[in-house]
């Protein structure tokens, strides 16, 4: 009898600590995750090469800058009348970037997440030309994301089938050596080429920007960084609890960065402010030779944490999570405006392009519901919401101050664009998607830059020409049509009323989907986002959705 009851006591043991330990099967992974990083060396100053002690004589190509932010929503600035907690958050430093130069009020980021439009970015061709179809992220990820289920009408799901498909970690996910990136075409033109904060395009060798043609690199290799370490009391955060996306990137995120290869160190500063204070230096060290700086910001993109002075100067938001967010916009803001002031300080503000875009709309995982405003959808969407990105082109010297210009550019064209402006010549052996965006904007360029865009995540893909615009989904099993000239926030689907015009855009986008490749790694991923709603929200079967692989 005794026997009987201590194999019973061992049986009620083992099924509580095995309920246990499924209860808290996530919180493993993201410290196994943890776990797997290397040590985090302490700060240690950067050294920038230095270019000629004097200016050269004669005419030198311009510089060029390009800032791109990550997951800044179109309602996040002020320049179109918006704004975080309706333009309680001024940017007055983005907005005159528009000011100084070019509008492009219809610009289009080249996929509706990170990884996929910095590909596009960099090389100036579809990403899925060379099989960057999904933005990559660490197994672990996708198995606590997918696997935490989320809205019970429409669960994530973990393809744990492909995992054996895929080609090792998201450092090996990378876009193919074979591609010629803006940085090397600026290269054979004498550039001196810099690459600051996030890559996301690959991390092993030859993939790295070092290998991609930039001269030098300070940043991080993934998709995502902590702003501050952990428990900093400096910071003011915001957790979503009811993200898993969220949950993993506080527990496995590090704070940290390398310098050409170097073994990872901590930042000695909040990451905005520290990615800022070496691309000044990156600026100072070069101004007598032409440069490229990619200053490649990873605000205002999750984990949220702001300094306190940024949050403390919004007292009049009320909501904690939206005045954290609005700390972060108003910090990213003030720095692009040091940058810009470094350039005119240095006497290179009339010969410099300056870029500035986001990688896609704002993200529904923070749950803040006007981010994307007037627009419907989010990150990881092919609504306006996820795609119709803030667009802004800058040069004193050859474009016109506070110009709009309202046909259809992408993402695609930063490449020719860059490459124009430096004199270089675009590669002839490959198919170039975009389009130098000055001899339009000069009224040189003779009609609209694109006939058609294109789109494509898995089973997912958009079109856009002539200003209509068809999404095409799996699942749900739909097609949305819309007449952007007249709905250009998305309000009437006209699938229905117009079959001819579904039957030619599928015959556009058949023709353009021909001629991509297929993915080089695997969709481990898929989840829903509703069109109409950010996350933290419950969700009617009415609802509109969409499934995003990734």
């Amino acid at each position: 009898m005794k026997a009987w009851k201590a194999l019973l006591a061992i049986v009620i043991v083992l099924v509580v600590a095995g309920a246990a330990a499924w209860r808290l099967r996530f919180d493993l992974i993201i410290l196994i995750a943890r776990a797997q990083q290397p040590k985090i060396e302490a700060n240690h100053p950067v050294i920038w090469a230095s270019g000629p002690a004097s200016p050269p004589s004669g005419r030198r190509p311009p510089n060029v800058v390009f800032i791109l932010a990550d997951d800044l929503g179109f309602n996040d600035i002020t320049l179109n009348g918006g704004g975080v907690a309706n333009g309680a958050v001024p940017t007055p430093a983005i907005d005159s970037i528009a000011h100084g130069g070019v509008t492009f009020a219809n610009g289009y980021s080249g996929n509706a997440t990170c990884a996929p439009s910095r590909a596009a970015i960099m090389t100036g061709r579809y990403a899925t030309r060379f099989g960057f179809e999904f933005t990559p992220t660490p197994v672990a990820f996708s198995r606590v994301v997918g696997g935490h289920g989320g809205d019970p009408l429409h669960p994530s799901r973990f393809n744990a089938s492909e995992v054996k498909n895929a080609p090792g970690d998201d450092n090996t996910e990378a876009v193919p050596s074979t591609e010629i990136t803006i940085a090397e075409a600026l290269k054979t033109r004498g550039y001196h080429t810099v690459h600051l904060g996030k890559w996301h395009l690959g991390g092993v060798k030859g993939s790295r920007p070092e290998d991609q043609g930039f001269d030098e690199s300070l940043g991080f290799m993934a998709g995502a960084s902590l702003f501050a370490p952990v428990g900093d009391p400096s910071i003011e955060v915001s957790r979503q609890d009811f993200d898993p996306i969220d949950k993993f990137l506080w527990g496995a995120l590090p704070y940290s960065v390398q310098f050409n290869g170097s073994k990872p160190f901590a930042p000695n500063a909040y990451m905005t402010d520290y990615l800022t204070d070496e691309a000044l230096k990156s600026i100072d060290a070069n101004r007598n030779r032409p440069f490229f700086l990619y200053l490649a910001y990873n605000a205002v993109h999750t984990p949220l944490q702001a300094p306190k002075a940024d949050y403390d100067a919004l007292s009049q938001i009320k909501d904690h999570r939206l005045r954290v967010y609005g700390a972060m916009v108003r910090n990213l803001d003030r720095n692009i405006g040091r940058v810009l002031q470094a350039l005119k300080d240095k006497g290179l503000d009339d010969n410099t392009l300056v870029i500035f875009t986001t990688d896609n709309g704002g993200a529904n995982y923070i749950g803040l519901p006007d981010i994307n405003r007037p627009y419907r959808g989010w990150k990881a969407t092919f609504f306006e919401g996820g795609v119709h990105v803030p667009f802004l082109l800058r040069w004193p010297s050859q474009l016109p101050a506070g110009a709009v210009y309202r046909s259809p550019v992408g993402h695609v064209d930063i490449f020719a664009t860059a490459v124009g402006a430096a004199g270089a010549s675009p590669p002839k052996d490959r198919v170039i998607d975009g389009v130098d965006l000055v001899p339009f904007v000069k009224g040189r360029g003779g009609g609209d830059p694109h006939k058609a865009m294109y789109w494509r995540s898995g089973r997912y893909k958009m079109v856009l020409a002539s200003g209509w615009k068809l999404q095409v989904a799996q699942e749900p099993n739909r097609v949305w049509l819309f007449d952007l000239s007249t709905d250009p926030t998305e309000r009437q689907d006209l699938a229905k009323a117009r079959p001819d015009k579904v039957r030619e855009l599928q015959a556009t986008l058949a023709q353009l989907d021909g001629q991509m490749a297929k993915p080089a790694w695997p969709s481990l991923l898929s989840g829903a986002i509703y069109i109409d709603h950010p996350g933290g929200q419950r969700a009617k079967p009415s609802d509109e959705y969409i499934y995003w692989d990734n």
